[in-house]
């Protein structure tokens, strides 16, 4: 009989330890219970039932006729085999991919007691029992294989407490537990389970072919406290709806009036910096480029002047305490904000009702003052419509005519808000970072931008021309994509990849594991702008065949993805002109910078640079001539984060996760008198932090 091995698909094999030891067995007499076996074994081979396909509770099942290419290239299962786990101190010992070699999250294929009872009458089988002896052996052998064949057509699975994983970003576990499960495999978080994806060719299924038959799910359900009903969260209708709406709103002549702004803001943001350069200060550029972006978002969406790169204002303050919020819950696996008595009680969530309010107040104020302004304005509006003073969406959104209430409007804001200034800062962050690493790449972006651009703003028509620059974001954005997870929910039985799959199911398309997915991108952790060619289209999800989605893809696709392309080439080019840069090593000791999961992909402590002028380059701005007010390093740190957002750690919020897990179904009564503990732990904590900004 041959050894059969499963290979996971870093070609480590899994042989059957019961081969090996029948593989040291010797000749020996007949035993005389041989017969009275043979009788056993042949009525249970009778007997017995077939293993179905589908154990109760499971949310997959192989469809075992389909049949694709790809998967012969990428094995995706592994044989789950029983290990010892280690105890609590060897754990802490023991690097997360040890954990997982050792089996820690591997749950074990379920085949029913027949196997376990043919496998064991099997081994009292002797091998010299005569012909009898021989069928009975070689039928319960065969019932062995396809019990465990069946029991392999199901999805691997990794469970366990995933708390044990804590202080990472949640997509790096993901990506090691790809590494070891393959493209496709089910994530078991106590009562949830979710399928997770990095398969390029499952995610274009999703995205693209079948789109109609997935929501956002729990994105929708996270997000429903800040944006509603907006165009990032909203499913059916209303999304068909509020996108025919608002993609009209982001036209050519809009983005190119864009492009103007962004040089505008630019020359202030140049300035800041070359302040603190002046006074040789390190600049903590994860802090600027979030206010940068937030004032950029404020004028293009609703023509509000935040002003956040040299003041504190208690809209700014808002603002972020309520996109913390919705970064904390997109990793928060209990909802207890959801107990009325607790969203003012525990203080984390009384601050983000009292930022709500602040900031739907000040969205209700700008709505109001523009529909003033298009009733008096004598305009008609046409086809690519936008007013010279106020060229922002929500100028376009009123002045179309567009029957939607205020409610719906504000949602539409809010969401182009937090969706156009997270994603942007996050990219320049790490390209900033990478170039930072790679000097040889800067010196190649230092020549680009001084041949193009020279010290004047970047123009639309600059866009073309800056190709390397371009290509060194688009490789940014693949090494670290924002988000780096996208996800979704079944809203009916559907198969991808071979498995079906039930209807409620809920799907992560691990974005960060597509991007670096060895299987399909040579050197994957290495960041290289040359792998996307300058004299080729720029990449997306269709060059690369739904395997780079930095702007997600399909019918959900970003609707501003050129306008965040040109905002972060204009602000790259613009810093590149005027600054050279490093880390500072007295932050970064080791040359990294730690990650953390939000919204998008954050830094642990900053990203920290020292700042040198580049001789002779820039203008005025460079002598501080556009900015008055505080220096940023007099201002807060408005992208701290209160309260982890990494993979699941030891919060006051996980606390109460525990302790709701078994019976999130008690009345609200009995959480309120149960949650008093976690409220006294909150406010203690939250006693020294009422403040959104606090340094790192």
């Amino acid at each position: 009989m041959k050894n059969r091995v499963y290979k996971n698909n870093l070609g480590f094999g899994l042989g059957h330890e019961r081969i090996k030891r029948r593989l040291g067995r010797v000749s020996r007499a007949p035993d005389p219970r041989a017969p009275a076996i043979a009788f056993m074994a042949s009525s249970f081979a009778l007997s017995a039932p077939s293993i179905p396909s589908s154990s109760s509770g499971s949310i997959v099942t192989r469809n075992r006729r389909a049949t694709s290419t790809r998967r012969h290239r990428h094995r995706r299962g592994v044989e789950t085999r029983a290990s010892t786990s280690p105890d609590d101190g060897k754990k802490k010992n023991m690097t997360l991919e040890e954990r997982i070699a050792a089996g820690e999250f591997t749950k074990k294929s379920s085949t029913g007691p027949y196997r376990a009872v043919a496998d064991a009458l099997r081994g009292l089988v002797p091998e010299d029992a005569g012909p009898m002896g021989r069928g009975v052996s070689l039928a319960l052998a065969r019932l062995s294989r396809r019990w465990r064949a069946e029991a392999m057509s199901k999805m691997p699975v990794a469970s366990g407490d995933i708390r044990e994983i804590a202080g990472q970003p949640v997509f790096v576990p993901l990506y090691k537990l790809f590494l070891a499960y393959g493209e496709m495999f089910v994530l078991a978080i106590g009562p949830k389970k979710f399928v997770v994806v990095s398969d390029n060719a499952v995610a274009k299924e999703m995205l693209l072919t079948q789109a109609k038959s997935f929501s956002k799910g729990l994105l929708s359900e996270i997000l429903d406290f800040v944006m509603g009903q907006g165009l990032i969260p909203a499913n059916g209708e209303v999304w068909k709806i509020r996108r025919k709406v608002i993609v009209p709103s982001l036209h050519k002549k809009y983005v190119t009036s864009m492009v103007d702004m962004f040089g505008d803001c630019g020359l202030k943001g140049m300035s800041q910096l070359a302040r603190s350069e002046a006074a040789n200060e390190t600049v903590e550029m994860e802090n600027f480029y979030s206010r940068y972006a937030l004032d950029i978002i404020g004028k293009a969406v609703f023509n509000y002047e935040f002003d956040s790169l040299t003041t504190d204002d208690p809209v700014i303050k808002a603002v972020y305490t309520v996109l913390r919020e919705a970064e904390y819950r997109s990793v928060t696996f209990i909802p207890y904000w959801k107990v009325p008595p607790l969203r003012w009680l525990v203080p984390r969530q009384r601050q983000c009702q009292e930022a709500l309010a602040v900031v739907n107040d000040t969205l209700d104020e700008l709505i109001s003052r523009c529909k003033k302004v298009v009733e008096e304005e004598d305009e008609e509006f046409v086809e690519e419509y936008m007013n010279t003073d106020d060229p922002s969406i929500l100028h376009f959104l009123i002045a179309s005519g567009d029957d939607v209430t205020s409610k719906q409007l504000r949602d539409d804001l809010m969401t182009l808000l937090i969706a156009g200034h997270e994603t942007t800062a996050a990219v320049l962050t790490w390209t900033t970072f990478l170039l930072a690493k790679h000097p040889e790449v800067k010196a190649k972006v230092f020549e680009e931008v001084d041949r193009v651009v020279g010290d004047r703003n970047p123009t639309v028509a600059d866009m073309r021309e800056l190709v390397y620059t371009t290509r060194v974001i688009n490789e940014s954005m693949r090494l670290y994509p924002q988000p780096p997870v996208l996800i979704r929910r079944a809203l009916e039985p559907v198969t991808l990849g071979g498995y079906n799959i039930d209807a409620g199911t809920d799907f992560f398309i691990s974005v960060w594991n597509l991007h670096r997915n060895p299987r399909i991108w040579d050197e994957p952790d290495a960041f290289k702008p040359e792998r996307f060619p300058i004299d080729q289209r720029m990449p997306d999800e269709y060059t690369e065949d739904y395997a780079y989605l930095p702007f997600g893809g399909g019918q959900r696709k970003c609707v501003g993805d050129q306008f965040a392309i040109f905002e972060s080439i204009v602000s790259l080019a613009m810093l590149m002109r005027r600054f050279d840069f490093e880390l500072d090593e007295s932050k970064h000791p080791d040359g990294e910078c730690g990650m953390t999961t939000g919204a998008t992909i954050h830094t642990t402590n900053g990203l920290h640079v020292k700042l040198k002028r580049r001789d002779g380059k820039g203008g005025d701005e460079m002598s501080g001539t556009y900015t008055k007010g505080a220096m940023l390093s007099n201002l807060e740190d408005v992208d701290v984060v209160r309260g982890s957002i990494d993979a699941p750690s030891a919060s006051s919020d996980e606390d109460f996760d525990d302790r709701y897990a078994e019976d999130v179904d008690e009345s609200t009564s009995e959480k309120f008198e149960r949650a008093k503990r976690i409220v006294e732990e909150e406010t203690t904590a939250g006693s020294n932090s009422e403040e959104v900004g606090m340094s790192r």
